[in-house]
């Protein structure tokens, strides 16, 4: 999936610059509005070699093919404010995400899946929204993540296992933010599920902090999606997390589709040895939950160690490099759970403020074994999927490389 990728905020002109709608942007003696719309088109070129499809491990040719979104996700939204008074902000964000090659929305019957939340915000107090938006575990975290330097394309880690780059959105949520004071930031976040009788099931919540000091930056969190079936279909039936088309499989945890919770914990941190060069590192254990009906028996655990180094090599050229290694501690009684080598490169180039070409080249080797679609009893080879853009289109076998090239235009 093409989801998540640089979570930033993207600087536009203002439409009150547009003399036909003008009045978007005004100022009166009780209060200042501002809308802005924002938006990004990425399209790039992306070769993948023995490409199969997702659940099956035989046949496996090499493809190359237009990908949209690959570095910055294609996207168009609006973002509005407006002073109440005593420094407190009414605030929105409207966010669709599209696929360029087709014109289509990412996200299934989901005009602004993206993000789409409403709140106040003050400078003393922090931030309340609600909507459909991201948790804290990925908003307090993601900079720290693999990805602001390495395209989630081919560069988050195995499969997105942690949801370090892509980020769930969460349905029918609340989120806090705090001020910053002393450098140190936490969130809170929980969805509720709308499930009759019970607050539980087909919820979601999350706790993170986040700690920024000169070169130094840490950041910790967690987050639990569960699934309202209770093991009982495929993962995220019916949950808060996944409504829009997010059911969150992959090559690694196509075997555990049908649990009753999915969790994740995870440390970033990042320290700049200069202007010109940063290390960023990240552990994160996820754990997927058994249910009543699930197809498989006991917890399922994945863990990943990252780095990614960064130099800033010019006034237009950044290239960053990264390395995990993803494996499995517990693994339903296989004798050799899987694991997963992946080494990923970027580089980009800005032709301006707001036009950047792209290049991407990632490896990955998996080994050991994993749990097929049907869950326990289906013992598998473990097949390679690099970053989160080959979720539904893994290798073939036990290695895969890709690489592309594209551009990116922030309007």
């Amino acid at each position: 999936m093409k989801n998540g990728k640089k979570n930033q905020i993207i600087k536009a002109g203002k439409l009150g610059l547009l003399s036909g709608i003008a009045m978007l942007d005004t100022t009166n003696a009780n209060a200042q509005t501002s809308l802005t719309m924002f938006g990004v088109v990425d399209n790039g070129i992306i070769y993948q070699n023995s490409q199969t499809t997702l659940g099956s491990n035989s046949g496996g040719r090499s493809n190359v093919k237009l990908s949209s979104g690959n570095w910055l996700g294609s996207r168009w939204g609006f973002k509005g404010s407006e002073e109440l008074g005593d420094g407190t902000k009414a605030i929105f964000t409207l966010e669709s995400r599209f696929n360029t090659n087709t014109g289509g929305g990412q996200f299934t019957n989901a005009a602004f899946g993206g993000q789409g939340f409403v709140g106040v915000t003050n400078p003393a107090y922090g931030t309340l929204t609600a909507g459909r938006q991201y948790t804290p575990y990925y908003t307090l975290l993601y900079a720290f993540g693999p990805t602001p330097w390495l395209s989630g394309e081919t560069g988050a880690h195995p499969g997105d296992i942690d949801g370090l780059d892509s980020g769930y959105r969460v349905n029918n949520s609340l989120v806090y933010t705090s001020p910053v004071f002393g450098g140190l930031t936490v969130g809170a976040s929980y969805a509720l599920s709308g499930v009759p009788g019970t607050l539980s099931r087909g919820s979601t919540w999350s706790l993170a902090a986040q700690y920024v000091q000169g070169a130094v930056s840490l950041a910790a969190g967690f987050e639990r999606f569960s699934n309202s079936s209770l093991g009982g279909g495929v993962w995220g039936a019916d949950s808060t997390a996944t409504t829009g088309g997010q059911p969150g499989v992959s090559a690694l945890t196509n075997g555990y589709q049908t649990n009753a919770a999915q969790q994740r914990i995870a440390v970033t941190g990042a320290y700049a040895l200069s202007r010109a060069f940063d290390m960023s590192f990240s552990y994160s254990n996820v754990q997927y939950v058994p249910g009543v009906n699930s197809s498989f028996h006991d917890m399922a655990v994945f863990n990943t160690v990252g780095t990614v180094g960064h130099w800033h090599a010019g006034p237009a050229l950044d290239v960053g490099l990264g390395y995990s290694y993803t494996w499995t501690s517990r693994a339903n009684s296989i004798e050799n759970p899987a694991q997963y080598h992946q080494v990923s490169l970027a580089e980009s180039y800005a032709l301006s403020k707001r036009t950047t070409l792209y290049f991407l080249q990632a490896w990955q080797r998996a080994s050991g074994q994993t749990l097929g679609t049907t869950g326990a009893g289906d013992v598998i080879n473990a097949t390679a999927s690099i970053g989160d853009g080959f979720q539904s289109a893994p290798a073939s076998g036990r290695t895969q490389i890709a690489a592309g090239m594209g551009i990116a235009h922030r309007f």
